[in-house]
């Protein structure tokens, strides 16, 4: 008999949200999940619809013409060497705005290669790094990429993040000015460069990250984007909103309601909201004109 796939909850995917950010191990997840779906072979289902696929489909193919790209390497804030995907148009302005494209707590994907060559079409060069570089790169298996996430000295990695700005802000065809966007993970990590770069950073666009403790050092402009049903996250707007105001950062807060964390990742079926997505991607770009040229 051909099992039936169950309506996704929205208990489901904060329950996964839990297994993925908070410490839940796979177990309990599968045991919870049954709990909810009403047996394993639906929970078993439920679960790939929520999970990133790493054969979803790209939105720019690796070998479009329209971009070029190819695997950097540059030095760290301490004594390693860091590496990522580097795309830019293939044709176009002779000096571009450079953006930091930064990963999702799985490493750095398929699907954020993506965002990079999406990018590189919106008229910037666009760097995805592996954060996990250090450590001897992302693995193809994602548990463990949250696991060595996880294992990074968060300090060093920040200044592995200043120091990729520099890197761009130095590279040739572009012109000095440096954004950067993350997602989930990625967002938090673009909020706390902001704090620790200042005036390296023109425009910061963290998609549902976790809020920086202060904002003290922040002069980028920052464009903030939310998921209306990520309690989680959405906790910490309030207080953080207060401290930019305090502070006199420029910014713009979006929250997009009916939506959940990870509402930008089109490999994830379960999660992904295309409506918000587009409308937070024409917003983010916008800014990063604005600020970048």
């Amino acid at each position: 008999m051909e099992q039936t796939v169950p309506h996704v909850t929205q208990a489901m995917i904060d329950l996964y949200d839990h297994y993925t950010h908070v410490g839940l191990d796979r177990r309990a997840l599968m045991t919870g999940m049954a709990r909810l779906t009403g047996s394993a072979a639906a929970a078993a289902a439920v679960i790939p619809l929520l999970e990133a696929s790493p054969a979803a489909a790209s939105i720019v193919a690796a070998d479009d013409p329209k971009i070029a790209s190819e695997t950097v390497h540059w030095a760290g804030g301490g004594d390693h060497q860091l590496s990522g995907y580097l795309v830019r148009p293939a044709h176009g302005a002779a000096k571009l705005g450079t953006v930091m494209v930064i990963h999702e707590n799985r490493g750095l994907t398929e699907h954020i290669k993506d965002v990079a060559r999406r990018m590189a079409l919106e008229g910037f060069i666009a760097l995805a790094p592996d954060f996990l570089a250090p450590a001897g790169g992302t693995p193809t298996d994602e548990d463990k990429a949250r696991t060595m996430i996880g294992a990074l000295v968060r300090d060093a990695t920040v200044a592995d993040g200043v120091a990729t700005l520099g890197y761009l802000a130095a590279l040739k065809g572009g012109n000095g000015k440096v954004g950067a966007i993350g997602f989930c993970w990625g967002g938090g990590m673009t909020n706390a460069v902001a704090v620790a770069a200042g005036r390296k950073l023109a425009v910061g666009v963290p998609y549902y990250g976790p809020q920086p403790t202060s904002v003290s050092g922040i002069t980028a402009h920052l464009v903030l984007h939310y998921a209306g049903l990520d309690e989680r996250i959405d906790a910490g707007i309030p207080a953080y909103e207060t401290a930019l105001k305090a502070a006199g950062v420029g910014y713009e807060l979006y929250v997009y309601p009916g939506v959940n964390h990870a509402f930008n990742n089109d490999t994830a079926v379960g999660r992904y909201d295309k409506a918000a997505s587009d409308l937070a991607w024409g917003r983010t770009v916008k800014a990063l004109h604005a600020a970048l040229g």
